[in-house]
């Protein structure tokens, strides 16, 4: 049985994505209103990054609903789904956003949870029917916990479910090949570490080794 996965550019600096969405290196871009502040942007500039992402050919579009109570955080989704087809609306881990979670799936949004700690949560998501779910293995590292057992429990858990790990928080290549080998099929990373998981020293140096071969024989 073939297994899907992917790679998603977790950042808001549109040249670095640019690129990587050019070369068809990642599925889609994630954001949230961190991620937005640290690229010099707010919620402001989401709908011209969403057609500018959408046109450079990411298939997903991530966006975090904000609000204070689960009722505004449903009208900001609502309006971050009507953005078109490609949108994802994120929301937290929280009551109110459980709440907000349920209500836009029963009308039809692609939703993900995040900042999921806790597998309980994880579970809980899956019962609702979001598309996804975001664990932040640096961050359950950074706690103490072992991240990588964390998350893929709760792969096991939401398996058959319609729902889904994206691994969020992912600071090294081998953290996302660690995810993989557990059953983790989608995941998120600075484009730092995206193109960092293209690179070996040995491979360089034998794609030289190959040119200068075909140096060799052109000369002949």
């Amino acid at each position: 049985m073939t297994r899907e996965l992917r790679f998603y550019a977790d950042s808001a600096n549109v040249e670095e994505i640019s690129g990587l969405l050019a070369d068809g290196l990642v599925h889609g871009v994630t954001t949230n209103p961190t991620i937005l502040e640290r690229g010099r942007r707010s919620v402001r500039d989401i709908p011209e990054l969403y057609a500018r992402w959408e046109a450079e050919g990411a298939r997903e579009i991530f966006f975090q609903a904000w609000g204070d109570s689960a009722k505004t955080m449903i009208g900001n989704a609502e309006r971050l789904a009507a953005l078109g087809s490609r949108v994802v609306v994120k929301v937290p881990a929280t009551r109110d956003g459980f709440t907000a979670a349920a209500a836009l799936v029963s009308a039809g949004a692609t939703v993900l949870v995040t900042a999921v700690y806790a597998q309980a949560q994880a579970l809980a998501a899956a019962t609702i029917g979001v598309r996804y779910i975001a664990p932040y293995l640096g961050r359950l590292n950074d706690a103490g916990r072992e991240g990588v057992a964390e998350i893929s429990a709760m792969q096991s858990l939401v398996q058959g479910s319609g729902t889904d790990v994206l691994a969020a928080s992912l600071r090294t290549p081998d953290d996302i090949v660690s995810l993989a080998e557990v059953g983790v099929p989608f995941f998120t990373a600075a484009p730092a570490v995206i193109l960092a998981a293209l690179y070996s020293e040995v491979s360089d140096r034998s794609a030289e080794d190959f040119e200068a071969a075909v140096a060799r024989g052109l000369q002949d």
